[in-house]
């Protein structure tokens, strides 16, 4: 069977998949790597490659499917299929990087609860029926996580590369997804990725935004059924 891997979002943990982890881990081998050792893509990459099984399918969203690119391009023998979740192969625009550095000092500040509750969640789109339960939670993970993650996590996403090539290179099963009302990344994002990808289905979550995993998880479970269906 098949391991899969899920790589969580900027300052979230496995919670940010506890639906998905409760639907399938009766059937799949599945793991949550987590991402707040190393400040740069290819770095985090190599360090999941080298403790990961020899072959197995990714699900990453929004940061995790960035490191998913970068696993694919280090080592896309692999990867037996990709699900890509509210992300882009686009290296960061030039507005965005311009407000890491003044947000990475307020953390080392002390600031992490007020960027996370006044700049970042916001800026998710977060709606549906669990809305509340949601915000709540990527603020408990946050603080779990805390402030070296939230600089290692920042510097990564900054600096990272394009990775459009890579995506045109995996011919594997592929699911992208997105929430509707994502802001962070938006529906054309993902047409180009689903463009981008060989052998890619796409999926738009309604009533969802950049966290349809716990916004609709039922929607992205049946998502993820259909691509689980599709592997070798």
């Amino acid at each position: 069977m098949t391991p899969l891997v899920f790589l969580p979002g900027m300052m979230c943990d496995a919670r940010l998949f506890a639906p998905q982890f409760a639907a399938l881990s009766g059937r799949f081998p599945v793991m949550n790597a987590p991402l707040g050792e190393r400040d740069s893509m290819p770095a985090l990459a190599r360090d999941f490659l080298a403790m990961a099984p020899p072959r197995f399918a990714l699900i990453g969203l929004s940061m995790g499917g960035i490191l998913a690119m970068e696993i694919i391009r280090q080592a896309c023998d692999r990867v037996a299929g990709l699900a890509l979740l509210d992300t882009s192969p686009l290296a960061e625009r030039e507005e965005t990087r311009a407000r890491r550095q003044p947000q990475i000092e307020a953390v080392q500040a002390g600031d992490l609860p007020r960027i996370m509750r006044d700049e970042l969640i916001p800026s998710y789109g977060i709606c549906g029926p669990y809305r509340l339960q949601v915000e709540d939670a990527c603020l408990d993970m946050a603080l779990g996580l805390g402030p070296t993650a939230f600089r290692n996590q920042s510097i990564a996403l900054r600096e990272r590369p394009d990775q459009q090539q890579t995506l045109r290179r995996f011919s594997g099963p592929s699911l992208v997804l997105c929430g509707r009302h994502d802001p962070l990344c938006p529906v054309e994002r993902h047409q180009l990725m689903s463009a981008l990808l060989a052998d890619a289905r796409l999926v738009v979550v309604e009533e969802a935004g950049h966290l349809p995993t716990l916004e609709q998880p039922s929607a992205v479970n049946t998502a993820l059924e259909g691509w689980l269906a599709r592997l070798a």
